[in-house]
């Protein structure tokens, strides 16, 4: 199951299966794609927090639905698809999304918060991707995640050697931006999403789409470069100038 809550401009999307430390079953996929898609389409929201219910964030697929949907290379790229979904939903939310990571993080789990554009980890987070001692690879859509955040060396060390590491040395390898006390946890998230909300919506958007064009590795082209500028010509700029001029926090709407 996979709840949705609002606290004025800040949406919790919410993975809610406890009593499976929020294993992810074959339902709550398409859930989390159709929450992102319709998340990401309202304006009135300026950042989504991201968590899992309970102590733990997720450690990734549910393995007992293995055998009847993931039994062969073709169900395994059906399923997969449908995965991918949610990821593409993610990624592609307008707004930014922060993880609030506790407990296990793991394998599919792991890739639904490195896909966040910020993650902030309590001292309990684990994280890794084991699945070579289950004989299975993860594929592209998945590695290609684990790759962008931890790089090259780390990545291979972290499939290769199976482990799963603390929050600590999942900070030092850039797959967290930081790490809290577990008590301090919930507090670090809100502050990060209420700065982030205070921010002008347009251009902490524009901020997240510049990064994920410059994720590529192609350079911007000319076109891109001037339109890079638009934020100059919007009614936040305006609101964000006269602010600052007349000592007082800005008030912006988005226009």
């Amino acid at each position: 199951m996979v709840l949705v809550d609002r606290d004025g401009s800040v949406a919790t999307v919410t993975l809610n299966r406890p009593q499976r430390l929020n294993a992810l079953d074959h339902t709550m996929w398409p859930a989390l794609a159709d929450v992102f898609s319709t998340l990401g389409a309202d304006e009135g929201v300026r950042v989504v927090v991201l968590r899992g219910a309970g102590k733990a964030f997720s450690p990734g697929a549910d393995i007992s639905e293995f055998e009847d949907r993931r039994g062969s290379p073709d169900q395994a790229a059906a399923y997969g698809r449908v995965m991918d979904r949610a990821y593409a939903a993610i990624t592609g939310c307008p707004h930014p999304v922060i993880a609030r990571v506790a407990g296990p993080c793991t394998g599919a789990g792991m890739v639904l918060a490195l896909l966040c554009d910020l993650r902030i980890a309590g001292e309990s987070a684990r994280m890794g991707a084991p699945v070579s001692r289950l004989g299975l690879a993860m594929p592209y859509p998945e590695f290609g995640a684990l790759y962008a955040a931890a790089g090259h060396a780390a990545a291979l060390e972290l499939v290769l050697e199976a482990r799963v590491i603390d929050a600590a040395e999942a900070r030092e390898k850039g797959l967290v931006n930081r790490v809290v006390a577990d008590r301090e946890l919930d507090a670090a998230v809100a502050d990060s999403a209420g700065r982030i909300a205070a921010g002008a919506p347009l251009v902490n958007r524009w901020h997240k789409a510049f990064a994920r064009r410059l994720a590529t590795g192609t350079p911007p082209s000319a076109e891109e470069v001037a339109a890079s500028y638009a934020s100059f010509g919007t009614a936040d700029y305006r609101e964000g100038f006269s602010a600052f001029l007349e000592k007082r926090p800005p008030r912006f709407d988005g226009r």
